[in-house]
């Protein structure tokens, strides 16, 4: 069954991006065929670090929405990761309902799995809320992302009645863990994917090097159970 990966939050600066990086190395490190979808044009994800797998979206255009689902119809054997842009819930809402994109990749043998991105201000715990109201179609896995890199004390949400509805409806909840601010900067000055910030000595010093492998090998980790078959 092929995977459909919509990395979401609404909410700018939460670590979509971080996220669909960290989601593109395992596919490339697994050797798991994908095909990468930008959802934004000024800072687009696959185009900067992964340009060979990228393929560019503008959400609100029906046709480069379709280009997705076409995509997917041409290459059965590719997952995609689609890294939406902020703001964009309205336009690819309507999109998704008019076409029933839900009910036909079901037909298509695909899992879709919605991931929203968040840090622990109550902004995203509302933007949680939302989502979980308005897809309610079974057989949609929600992934709530966690970043604590964005935020050290998710308490909050975790006694929130959104935190409840995200496990009654049976989400996963990934940690993503926080990486040195300064190591941090460095990769996103230097376009580097994470494998060459994890192996390039000509890039990063040994211990930034490790702290990336550490920071691949918790993702990793997670990754192998949820995405497992």
């Amino acid at each position: 069954m092929s995977k459909v990966h919509f990395i979401g939050g609404e909410k700018g600066g939460v670590g979509k991006s971080m996220t669909s990086r960290l989601l593109a190395q395992y596919y490339i490190d697994k050797e798991v065929p994908f095909l990468g979808f930008d959802c934004d044009s000024s800072h687009g994800t696959f185009s900067r670090f992964y340009s060979e797998f990228a393929s560019p979206v503008i959400v609100g255009e029906e046709d480069s929405l379709d280009g997705m689902l076409m995509a997917i119809e041409e290459n059965p054997e590719h997952d995609l990761i689609i890294d939406l842009a902020a703001q964009t819930s309205q336009s690819l809402g309507k999109w998704i309902e008019e076409t029933d994109v839900f009910e036909l990749l079901d037909e298509m043998g695909c899992q879709v799995y919605l991931w929203h991105v968040m840090d622990d201000g109550a902004d995203s715990v509302t933007l949680l809320d939302i989502l979980l109201d308005k897809y309610t179609k079974s057989g949609v896995a929600f992934v709530v992302v966690q970043n604590l890199g964005r935020g050290d004390n998710f308490t909050r949400f975790h006694k929130s009645a959104t935190y409840q509805k995200a496990v009654d409806r049976e989400a996963e909840f990934f940690e993503l863990a926080k990486l040195q601010t300064k190591l941090t900067q460095k990769i996103d000055f230097n376009n580097s994917s994470f494998w060459a910030v994890a192996n390039d000595r000509r890039l990063m010093n040994i211990a930034e090097r490790q702290r990336m492998k550490i920071w691949l090998k918790h993702g990793y980790t997670q990754l192998d159970m949820l995405l497992k078959e």
